[in-house]
């Protein structure tokens, strides 16, 4: 077949999916797998329509629980009967997933991830997901080539009318919510002899955990991470691949085998990866060895508390690199850890030496960012962290209990209790003190921010104030100080959208900004004239 047909045909089978004028899409947690945080594709919204004139709430759908995950936005999807349309999916802690008509919310389709005879599961004793746990962590859409019907993996927690509580990763089409796979029940061990093994394995229990982190589709595979409710034991750091066609399980490694806690919390933040196939992410208090082999590994095979690398490579999961300060376990003592905030891939950039840099970043309780070389992280030693590539102490008080962003050279971090901070990056260093603030302080769990921009014009810092009520606000993201809009500035409390709700993250798609709440979603946009 000629080039010229061959083209001709993946466009018109590209149709099936896409309007006549493509929009960016919002398929997983922050946008990207590096998890930025940003859409710069974004040509409605700018800086000069963005403010209680022109922008406001457009609608609120009310659906059957909390909205804990991000909602994501696919464009031109044929719903069967019903027509194109730009689609909201949306998740529960009802264990519910909806898609939603973006332009007005009203609801396309539905479907529980319930088995027969089972409710969600109870917060297990935890106030974190209350007052019931279902669908906490922000699924995944899979397009592949645009030639299938896409895809929605979510994975839902639910408790059976015998008490036997149960973790499945469900599969369903984009277009009806129609299961296009049996779901599969979570189940998993590891070489390991740490406080939840059993006969030489660490065995994986669906009661002690929750799967919060965002699904990660990468290669294929969909990997999970899962963290405990609150500090109830035993559990351990526990991160699992799942074929994405057929949604046999691939992989599987539990990061404190031989030692207790170390979960994957991360703000809701999904696991990290970079164009390598490489996964990142933040590991929270627990066990670390500090005795190390000659390559600087933990002896034993526990890595609590530490900004962690793992290769996907054969279809395994394995620690490749890591970095961990050199009090880890005075930290993981008071509760100090890394693991409340989300890892970030950041672009290449060049340094003073005109050296290409693989850069990641990432903070946690104890106030400091922290900056590691991807080629070499920096592992650990017992006396300072002289081997990480930058360490900014001190720099976000409060601690870190969200998730940052990136935008054309800067990174945006929300501290708890304090103001957005932004971070300018000069030739592959970090600013040692922020070059712009949000005049508003974010209470517990501070913010997790998104960008909107075209390109490097019109860029938007948007985020969520978890309060009462809940709060969006807009800032120039080159100047934070600027306040372009918030949603208490209407008269007649216009754009209020209820009670804040700590797990809010703005979707911004095709001129509109969509923030979960307690009871549904809601929209915002530009108003009729």
């Amino acid at each position: 077949m000629h080039l010229q047909s061959v083209l001709l045909l993946s466009y018109l089978l590209a149709a099936r999916l896409l309007p006549l004028a493509a929009q960016p899409n919002v398929l997983t947690y922050h946008n990207d797998v590096h998890r930025t945080g940003q859409n710069l594709a974004e040509t409605i919204l700018t800086t000069s329509n963005v403010n209680s004139a022109a922008f406001g709430k457009l609608f609120q759908s009310t659906l059957d629980g909390v909205v804990d995950a991000q909602p994501l936005y696919v464009a031109g999807v044929s719903i069967p009967s019903q027509g194109i349309h730009n689609v909201l999916i949306v998740a529960t802690e009802n264990d519910s997933l909806y898609a939603l008509d973006a332009a007005t919310g009203a609801q396309l389709w539905k479907v529980t991830l319930l088995a027969s005879g089972e409710t969600p599961s109870d917060d297990r004793g935890c106030g974190q997901v209350t007052p019931q746990i279902g669908i906490t962590s922000t699924p995944v859409v899979w397009l592949k080539t645009r030639t299938t019907e896409g895809v929605v993996f979510a994975v839902a927690m639910s408790k059976d009318a015998s008490g036997n509580y149960h973790q499945r990763l469900h599969k369903v089409s984009l277009t009806t919510g129609n299961p296009l796979a049996t779901a599969v029940e979570i189940t998993a061990k590891y070489p390991g002899t740490g406080e939840d093994s059993s006969g030489g394995y660490a065995l994986f229990d669906p009661k002690q955990y929750k799967e919060r982190s965002g699904l990660l589709l990468l290669g294929g595979v969909v990997y999970l991470g899962w963290a405990s409710h609150c500090d109830h034991g035993p559990y351990t750091g526990w991160i699992m691949g799942y074929n994405g066609t057929t949604l046999a399980q691939t992989s599987v490694i539990d990061v404190t085998p031989n030692g207790a806690d170390g979960a994957i919390w991360g703000a809701g933040a999904g696991l990290a990866a970079d164009s390598s196939g490489y996964i990142y992410f933040l590991d929270a208090n627990g066990t670390f060895d500090t005795t190390l082999n000659a390559q600087g590994f933990p002896t034993k095979g526990d890595y609590g508390n530490a900004f962690i690398k793992l290769s996907t490579a054969g279809s395994q999961l394995t620690v490749s690199d890591y970095f961990t300060m050199y009090n880890t376990t005075d930290e993981s003592n008071a509760d100090e850890d890394l693991g409340s905030g989300g890892a970030l891939i950041l672009p290449d950039m060049t340094d003073a030496n005109g050296q290409i840099r693989h850069l990641a970043i990432g903070a946690g309780k104890d106030s400091n960012i922290y900056l590691v070389d991807r080629d070499n992280m920096g592992k650990f030693s017992p006396t300072d962290d002289s081997a990480i590539y930058q360490e900014l102490d001190g720099a976000l008080p409060g601690g870190i209990w969200s998730m940052p962003a990136y935008y054309h050279g800067q990174v945006y971090f929300g501290a708890v209790g304090g103001s957005i901070r932004a971070f300018q990056f000069h030739k592959a260093m970090l600013s040692s003190t922020p070059v712009s603030t949000t005049g508003t302080q974010f209470p517990y769990p501070g913010a997790t921010p998104s960008i909107s921009a075209n390109g490097t014009a019109n860029g938007i810092l948007w985020a969520v104030e978890n309060n009462t009520p809940a709060v969006l606000h807009a800032y120039a993201a080159g100047n934070l100080a600027q306040e372009l809009y918030n949603t208490s500035q209407a008269a007649g409390g216009r754009d209020q959208f209820g009670t804040g709700n700590k797990f809010m993250v703005p979707t911004i798609a095709n001129g509109k900004v969509y923030v979960g709440t307690p009871n549904g979603v809601a929209a915002f946009g530009l108003l009729a004239k």
